[in-house]
């Protein structure tokens, strides 16, 4: 982190506000008017809080009376909050053959459901070996198939198209 992305994260507090008039807030939320910096440093102190500068873009800026640390405390905690409920949507990979038996076929739908159900992607792929290759309509029918049987869950990402020996297809869950 730089250190001017930290100096942005910290909000200027106490002593460190240098602005000739200030708009005081206090604890709940009542304006105290406009006063000087040091007026509103006294207030603070007198309830054993901080001041703390909230916007330095009005005019003028304006400060509010507060508990800092319990303030930042706060503020970490809703970070952590959001951290732990945030879902990355990772990319499962669902593989078959052109040849595939329904039974089988069937199978890896299930596989594909139950990730896109998760929130993930999937990659639907389909393998060549030797001359299968010749047949790659056949896959891109199967590829097909399977958006088809998904779409109430699922949208095409990424259509059907040939990678070398290999055609795949990506979808993503809908919204």
């Amino acid at each position: 982190m730089t250190d001017k992305r930290r100096q942005r994260d910290i909000p200027i507090i106490n002593e460190k506000i240098r602005f000739p008039q200030i708009r005081a807030i206090g604890t709940k939320g009542e304006q105290l008017g406009i006063i000087t910096p040091q007026e509103g440093q006294r207030l603070a102190e007198e309830q054993e809080l901080d001041l703390v500068l909230v916007s330095d873009k009005a005019d003028p800026p304006v400060c509010r009376i507060m508990d800092y640390g319990k303030y930042k405390f706060e503020q970490e905690k809703k970070a952590r909050e959001a951290r732990k409920k945030q879902h990355t949507a990772d990319v499962k990979e669902v593989k078959m053959r052109y040849k595939i038996d329904d039974h089988d076929y069937r199978v890896r739908v299930n596989h594909a459901e139950r990730f896109l159900k998760s929130g993930d992607k999937v990659k639907a792929t389909i393998t060549f070996r030797g001359r299968e290759i010749q047949h790659s309509n056949l896959a891109e029918e199967l590829l097909k198939r399977m958006a088809v049987d998904l779409q109430d869950i699922a949208e095409v990402q990424q259509a059907p198209k040939r990678e070398g020996r290999n055609m795949m297809m990506l979808l993503s869950p809908k919204k």
